[in-house]
């Protein structure tokens, strides 16, 4: 009996795996690329022959790796997107070893961070195993090609311009594959998300090419010499550190969940952005966003559902504001939004565009039969600064207060507005009709007195 019963709870392990219940598009494509990662190492390797200066290489760079991940743990990190430098020591075995050790040394670093450092779903852990080695897998093909047909005599210095400008340029093959493999994927999960603020963003950049600079470097180094690539660890060290305290910086102001602006640090930014505006005599308008019946769908789907439901609008936030204007978690399901220099007429489409994308999300609560579609709406309430009025933070969030209280109490899904000089109000939603939402100054009228 008892042998007979073990498959069956296997299969039911398996069933259970969050992998599946992910969008079918995105399921494909994560097995896609989990799949070819596979068959480079076993193409790479039917063409390698294993040698012991190989061997000792590798094992050097990856004892290098090792350590940079145990300190990693030592100090603490936790979850969310960490910026490291991990990956310092995989630019040299693309570039000095065949291109199987290029696809191996990620997945074993990637495999040390899941036991080591920090548990996360285990699709997600050889996903990004898989990305990173066909990214270096790329770069060491790259590299070993050009490097045949151009680099022909060692120690001239036209030999060494050549030998690095073929190592810059494989690195951002690396660089290119791996940023296209990801944005892949987050688009499959979601087409509206910000490529720019997740991929994109400053500190982003900054990472990439700190480690870019710093991998050149430490393959050049060890191409002369072994013995230089612990040398680098130290260095390697203090780039981390100096990485974790902007990191820590950053977490400091932004919202652990969504990423957005926490309560605290939106207020203070805020409250600066009205006094130049009543300063420069520029207009401003200030608009709070609350999720209708979020405790339904909390009570409904769960919390980890809920929890989605607050990062697909955080991203619709990202997506569609300016550069300048400020999105900020104002707690629970409550968001907050400033929009400098911004009329009234136009702060009301905005707000508008808000709400009808975050009513067409598409998130899909796991079930048994596939998943259900969870439908999300949010009532957001507007206050506008005019040019040349002079307010404070206080009452303008005080006037957004009460256009969203109207909002709701007008049965949700909508907008309502108040600009705070003029006595003007509006108000827009999906029961409001076409020419309402095609043609916003038609909706403006004077505020009644309730």
């Amino acid at each position: 009996m008892r042998m007979t019963r073990r498959p069956w709870r296997g299969m039911r392990a398996i069933g259970s795996w969050s992998l599946w219940s992910l969008p079918r598009g995105l399921l494909a494509y994560i097995l896609m690329i989990d799949a070819l990662a596979l068959a480079a190492v076993g193409v790479a390797a039917s063409f390698t022959t294993i040698t012991a200066h190989d061997l000792l290489l590798f094992a050097l760079l990856l004892s290098c790796t090792a350590f940079a991940v145990e300190l990693t743990k030592k100090a603490g990190e936790q979850g969310g997107m960490i910026l490291d430098v991990q990956g310092v020591w995989e630019l040299p075995a693309a570039i000095l070893l065949p291109p199987v050790y290029a696809v191996l040394i990620p997945m074993i670093r990637i495999a040390q961070v899941q036991l080591r450092v920090r548990k996360a779903p285990l699709y997600r852990r050889v996903f990004t195993g898989a990305a990173i080695g066909l990214s270096y897998g790329a770069a060491s093909v790259t590299f070993h090609s050009l490097s045949d047909l151009t680099l022909t005599r060692a120690g001239t210095l036209w030999y060494g311009t050549i030998w690095t400008a073929l190592v810059f340029a494989s690195a951002l093959v690396k660089w290119v594959v791996n940023k296209a493999i990801v944005i892949t994927a987050i688009k499959s999960n979601n087409p509206v998300t910000s490529i720019r603020a997740e991929v994109f963003g400053r500190e982003h950049l900054y990472n990439d090419g700190a480690e870019t600079c710093i991998s050149v470097l430490v393959s050049y180094a060890v191409a002369g010499a072994w013995i230089l690539a612990p040398v680098a660890l130290p260095v390697v060290t203090l780039l981390q550190r100096s990485l974790r305290h902007v990191q820590l910086l950053t977490e400091s102001r932004n919202d652990s969940k969504t990423g957005l602006l926490n309560a605290a640090t939106w207020e203070r930014e805020a409250a600066g952005e009205v006094i130049r505006a009543v300063r420069t005599k520029s207009p401003l308008a200030i608009g709070i966003l609350d999720i209708d019946k979020f405790k339904v769908i909390n009570d409904t789907y769960g919390h980890l559902v809920g929890d989605q439901v607050l990062k697909e609008i955080a991203n619709t936030l990202n997506s569609m504001l300016r550069d300048y204007d400020l999105a900020g978690r104002f707690g629970g399901e409550e968001f907050s939004l400033l929009l400098p220099q911004t009329r009234a007429v136009d702060a009301f489409r905005i707000a508008e565009r808000v709400r009808a994308n975050i009513a067409g999300l598409s998130i899909i609560a796991p079930g048994p039969t596939g998943g259900e579609r969870v439908h999300v709406t949010v009532s957001i309430g507007v206050a506008a600064l005019d040019a040349g009025s002079r307010r404070e933070l206080p009452e303008l969030m005080a006037a957004a207060d009460a256009a969203l209280y109207r909002a709701k109490a007008g049965g949700r899904d909508q907008v309502q507005m108040i600009s705070t000089t003029r006595g003007l109000s509006a108000v827009s939603g999906p029961g409001w009709g076409a020419s309402h939402s095609a043609n916003v100054p038609s909706v403006f009228r004077r505020a009644q007195k309730s």
